[in-house]
């Protein structure tokens, strides 16, 4: 998404009777803060949307055949409406200024169904959430939840400047009530959260949650290294780095892949993912970040041992589910339900 980023959230399925794809409308687009745009989408064939739950995120289909996944930041108790927040991004894969150059309000697109592998706990007695930049969107949402639960918690909001900082409107009170802190670093790390003494000491029961760029989530992972694994949960925009490689995990090793439902049996090559083998043979399967961190290739396997290199699965889905972009199989062949 592949080293498996630590701490992630377990995988929280939704509404199985949901599509998988969905028409919505742009009802509209709104200035956040500088070069940070939020979009609502609406649905075209319902009055309701798919349910969701905090941390979620959609995959936003983008012309040119572009996908791209985006964290809801609206609260979950809403059915009329899924809300996301873009940084335009210049530099980066085409996604973001295809949102902010080519969407306008009144535009048909499809989206998926809600996914969520950055899930609130429900046996926390405390809730610390720390967002860095455009990271803040999940935790709108998982901020509106707890509030609604009456729980504790603090927000801590890293961010630039001012004027780069989303949201600021909702989260006044929060701040004034003590309940929201954000720190500006004007560019220079060094001068925003101590993270170090943020994280020294644990509050009995409390979780962490947080999300930001790649700087900043391995600055995290290290200061709160000494909180227990169940109790830290982490979204990344990106792959945390190379896969750590053992013994037999042979990445020019072939395998085969037999397809439950068509029937058909492939072979992986040396080089290949299974992703580029289906496609090779005229199979069309949806993928995004092809680095195993954005759950749009998440396949059910029926039988063999996969080699995951994602990082998004826990190790019960990991019993259930591959994804394909980045994955490969241990065993001399694997069964996907397909």
């Amino acid at each position: 998404m592949n080293a498996v980023t630590l701490h992630e959230a377990p995988l929280v399925r939704q509404d199985s009777m949901a599509p998988s794809k969905l028409r919505v409308r742009v009802q509209s687009v709104s200035y956040l803060a500088e070069d940070i745009n939020a979009f609502e989408f609406v649905s075209v064939d319902s009055d309701t949307l798919p349910a969701f739950t905090p941390g979620s995120h959609i995959d936003v289909h983008l012309p040119q055949g572009l996908i791209r996944q985006y964290s809801l930041c609206n609260p979950s108790t809403e059915r009329h409406r899924y809300v996301i927040a873009v940084l335009r991004d210049p530099l980066g894969r085409g996604g973001s200024v295809a949102m902010h150059d080519v969407l306008r309000a009144g535009q048909i697109v499809t989206v998926s169904a809600p996914r969520n592998h950055f899930a609130l706990s429900n046996s926390a007695t405390r809730h610390v959430f720390i967002a860095g930049g455009i990271g803040i969107t999940p935790l709108m949402s998982m901020v509106a939840e707890v509030q609604r639960r009456g729980e504790a918690f603090h927000l801590h909001y890293c961010a630039r400047t001012p004027q780069r900082t989303a949201f600021t409107g909702a989260l006044c009170g929060l701040v004034a009530s003590g309940l929201a802190s954000i720190h500006y670093d004007n560019g220079d790390p060094g001068k925003g959260l101590d993270l170090k003494a943020t994280l020294q000491s644990r509050p009995d029961g409390a979780h962490l949650y947080y999300c930001g760029p790649a700087g900043l989530m391995d600055a995290i992972e290290a200061a709160s290294g000494h909180w227990p694994r169940d109790a830290v949960h982490c979204e990344r925009f990106s792959a945390s780095g190379s896969p750590a490689r053992t013994k037999g995990d042979d990445p020019d090793t072939p395998f085969e892949v037999e397809l439950a439902r068509s029937k058909k049996r492939l072979t992986v090559h040396p080089g290949e993912t299974i992703v580029d083998a289906l496609k090779l043979h005229g199979i069309e399967v949806e993928t995004s970040c092809c680095e195993g961190y954005c759950g749009t290739c998440m396949t059910r396997y029926l039988s063999g041992d996969p080699l995951h290199r994602d990082s998004v699965l826990d190790e019960d889905d990991r019993e259930e589910f591959i994804m394909i972009c980045c994955s490969r199989a241990k065993s001399a062949s694997i069964v996907l339900d397909l």
